[in-house]
């Protein structure tokens, strides 16, 4: 079992795991929030079905340099120069985008293997 502990702003909160992948595609259950929310907002249309890029970018790439308040900030506003739409008055990304980010960097880093993942039993 593979966890990776995440930054965050507040002291009890350092100690919650980002992610924990079992097996390369087992995640636990906020990981697997991630993932639903990357297929509610369908950004496999531009990001490819394994993140690896079409139209848009290789988030598998993107998130090894992006930092979690650049990565929150790009999905919320969008690059619109880009021909990325803003998700911000998306309730289902925005009520889930620290979940969509653990996934997503959970994929960079390597530690899930596939992007169809199931939940940790």
């Amino acid at each position: 079992m593979l966890t990776v502990l995440g930054a965050s702003a507040s002291a009890q909160d350092k100690a919650a795991p980002l992610y924990t992948v079992q097996e390369g595609y087992k995640v636990d259950a906020d990981t697997m929030k991630g993932f639903r929310t990357w297929r509610a907002a369908a950004c496999d249309r531009c990001h490819g079905a394994n993140q690896e890029g079409m139209v848009g970018p290789s988030l598998v790439n993107s998130l090894k340099t992006l930092t979690k308040e650049e990565f929150i900030t790009t999905v919320t506003n969008g690059r619109l120069e880009k021909g990325m739409q803003s998700f911000g008055n998306s309730p289902v990304v925005m009520d889930n985008i620290n979940q969509l980010y653990a996934y997503l960097k959970g994929r960079s880093d390597g530690a899930i293997t596939r992007a169809k993942v199931e939940e940790i039993k």
